[in-house]
């Protein structure tokens, strides 16, 4: 299975040295390397090119956009950028450059895919660093493929109609491939090392604005939107979040404009609906 893995980064120069090295290190390389630089002002240029110099799998390209680090749309449309230099895969990767990878992680990824024909997309679980141990990032099910380690299999990236360049893409892929039929996978032993925690950088109001927008703009009906507000403002312990994320949100239905069309938001909004079914199945048979 051919393997294409595209790393976009913007000024990561704190983190890049460590997260290519680990790809390096992998007893199954990737067959194809692609570090995308997104006008980085620091030296993670250089950190990049001096890989790709000593290593023949690895190329580095320069992506020339606004500065800045915008959630979801400038991540994306860096991917594409590097996406442009792949000629062919079976399985591709969005990775983020602040991650770092146990050395068998491609192995067990590429046994996974061969082992299950209808597996659609594969990750490992992801840890950051709490004073001198690291834990399990629980900012998502542990079922959940998180942005920063996706991996899909061809069939399932071309389904799907690729990565929508949007804040809550991460979660819109899982979905719609669940709505094409593909199986998702996450393995509990392959622990990626995290080193910027999620949101880090993304906590003000108009982050969550942002967000809230996303609910309507990715296919999310009333229902879904209210839901997903109400738990990540209850998850924040703040009324002012989820006053922001509904704001958001009603101003995005205002201007009824929508990244996917009415079709793949059926899809969505059905697995999404499917989702909660199984939860409350679930939470019923505990009583």
């Amino acid at each position: 299975m051919k393997l294409v893995v595209i790393i976009p980064f913007y000024n990561e120069e704190n983190y890049l040295a460590e997260c290519i090295n680990s790809f390096t290190i992998q007893t199954r390389r990737p067959d194809l390397l692609v570090l995308v630089d997104d006008s980085s002002t620091d030296n993670g240029a250089e950190i990049a090119k001096e890989f790709a110099a000593t290593h023949s799998f690895i190329q580095y390209h320069r992506k020339q956009s606004d500065p800045g680090r915008i959630p979801g749309a400038k991540h994306i449309h860096a991917f594409y950028h590097g996406l442009e230099a792949v000629k062919d895969f079976d399985l591709i990767g969005k990775f983020d450059a602040d991650v770092v990878l146990p050395p068998h992680y491609f192995e067990e990824a590429i046994k996974a895919f061969r082992n299950h024909p209808n597996l659609g997309m594969f990750s490992g679980h992801l840890y950051i660093r709490q004073q001198d141990r690291w834990v399990y990032e629980a900012v998502a099910d542990k079922n959940h493929i998180r942005g920063p380690i996706k991996l899909y299999r061809k069939e399932c990236f071309n389904a799907i109609d690729g990565l929508i360049p949007a804040l809550g893409w991460d979660s819109i892929d899982t979905l719609l491939a669940e709505a094409n039929g593909f199986d998702l996978q996450t393995d509990a032993t392959l622990d990626v090392k995290h080193l910027r925690p999620t949101n880090k950088d993304y906590t003000n109001l108009d982050y969550f604005k942002r967000r809230g927008a996303s609910y309507h703009l990715l296919g999310y009906d009333l229902t879904i939107s209210l839901l997903s507000a109400l738990k990540l403002a209850f998850k924040k312990k703040s009324l002012r979040i989820l006053l922001a994320l509904l704001q958001g949100y009603f101003k995005s239905r205002r201007n009824d404009q929508r990244l996917v069309n009415d079709t793949s938001a059926k899809a969505i909004c059905r697995v999404r609906y499917r989702k909660m079914a199984r939860k409350l199945n679930l939470l019923a048979g505990l009583r």
